[in-house]
């Protein structure tokens, strides 16, 4: 059946990002996070996208370095072990923002263009 998803790589990176999506939000909430703080900073890994003012090669290494679980996860790490919870926090946002890019079909870049994605062209 084609809708199986375990044959069905983009459906299963969609699956990924709700999951990572409801999770960020869930633990979000049971760590008490800023609610206003979460609105604020919700879209602004997307800033990213201004290196491609400087073109496709560097456009597509800033922003896939902001929409790649790497960097929240080492924040993540640093807020768990230094008991830092506004880095905690921010790195929670950032999944958040990531899954819901996942689950949406927005996914890391080709240098080919912004357009071409893990996901195939958007």
């Amino acid at each position: 059946m084609k809708l199986f998803a375990p044959t069905q790589p983009a459906i299963l990176l969609r699956l990924e990002g709700a999951v990572m999506l409801a999770m960020s939000v869930l633990l979000y909430w049971r760590t008490g996070g800023n609610w206003w703080l979460f609105a604020l900073l919700l879209f602004a890994p997307d800033l990213s996208m201004l290196g491609y003012l400087a073109g496709n090669r560097v456009g597509t290494a800033v922003y896939n370095s902001f929409h790649n679980y790497t960097l929240p996860a080492s924040l993540a790490a640093f807020g768990l072990v230094g008991g830092n919870s506004l880095a905690l926090s921010l790195s929670l946002i950032w999944f958040t923002h990531i899954g819901m890019d996942r689950m949406l079909g927005y996914g890391l870049k080709y240098q080919s263009g912004f357009k071409e994605t893990h996901f195939g062209r958007v």
